[in-house]
């Protein structure tokens, strides 16, 4: 069975890093595992690896579709499994790094998803609907044919409520039946580190990192793309930082309600990353502040892989 490695944790706690460093000692490539990564322009948001980070460690599933693309975890599924396939050919180390817990398990576990399309006609009949009679209309449709599904998605969430009732309504498996097809094997050889820190001092860097991020640019980026024709009701732009920036640029909020809505979201995603990591089976998880410095973590994984990868 070929071999994978997965660095996994809650957003800034240095995976990137982490993954770049044991990169160099393995002999490997890094295959990106966040749902924002993917999209073009959309760089300080998603604190892409620098260009030269890029050309030192070759990084694959960044940059490679429209922030107006309706990019979904089957596509990055079949993307992620086709790009470790190629660095297995190239005879290197293909490490799976990223916080989004469900793109890492599709990736590491025989995980089927629905094979309904898109149907943009529905989609936007079941959009409007929400427009006249309120989101709650629909997740009570949502309740009536998949109350699992419901129980998980906030009636506010119309974007995964709609998909939930696009998927039933054509007449496909119900989005809550796609983990019962999770067969629980891998597809291969794991080892997986999640990576991880004190309550308070990740919520710190948290706040430093959304600091930063609007000191190199953000809201200047958020302007560009929504500039370019980019809808703010496009699901890339309802992630991170580019939804509350948006609904400032809209008149909607101050700078300051944005940017502290931007730490406060941030936090309870980073509590929700760990959450789910917190379920997985077969995880070595590593506190960051247990070491004096970010390499002696790596040389810490690197040792405990010796002999294994």
């Amino acid at each position: 069975m070929n071999k994978l490695l997965a660095i996994v944790g809650p957003t800034a706690v240095g995976k990137s890093y982490i993954a770049h460093s044991i990169a160099k000692r393995l002999n490997g490539e890094i295959i990106s595992a966040d749902s924002v990564q993917v999209y073009r322009g959309m760089d300080i948001g998603t604190a892409k690896p620098t260009l030269e980070e890029r050309a030192e460690i070759p990084h694959h599933l960044i940059d490679i579709v429209d922030p107006d693309a309706y990019y979904t975890v089957a596509d990055f599924q079949q993307d992620a499994l086709t790009a470790i396939r190629h660095v297995h050919i190239k005879g290197k180390l293909p490490i799976l790094v990223g916080g989004t817990g469900l793109y890492v398990r599709a990736v590491i576990q025989d995980f089927t998803f629905s094979e309904s399309g898109i149907n943009e006609t529905l989609r936007q009949h079941l959009w409007n609907e929400a427009q006249i009679y309120g989101p709650a209309h629909l997740h009570n449709k949502l309740i009536e044919v998949d109350p699992e599904s419901a129980r998980k998605f906030h009636q506010n969430d119309l974007r995964r409520v709609i998909r939930a009732l696009e998927v039933f309504e054509q007449g496909n498996t119900l989005i809550s039946e796609q983990a019962a097809k999770t067969l629980g094997k891998c597809r291969y050889d794991t080892k997986m580190f999640a990576l991880t820190m004190p309550r308070e001092l990740l919520y710190s860097r948290i706040e430093e990192r959304v600091d930063e991020m609007m000191a190199q640019g953000l809201l200047d980026e958020v302007q560009d793309l929504l500039n370019r024709g980019i809808s703010a009701e496009a699901k890339s732009m309802h992630s991170l930082g580019y939804r509350q920036l948006a609904a400032h640029l809209r008149g909607e909020l101050s700078l300051e309600e944005a940017i502290s809505l931007i730490k406060r979201d941030t936090r309870r995603f980073a509590k929700r990353q760990l959450t789910w990591f917190r379920r997985e089976q077969e995880i070595t998880w590593l506190d960051i502040s247990h070491f004096d410095r970010i390499d002696a973590l790596a040389e810490n994984i690197y040792c405990q892989l010796a002999g294994n990868i």
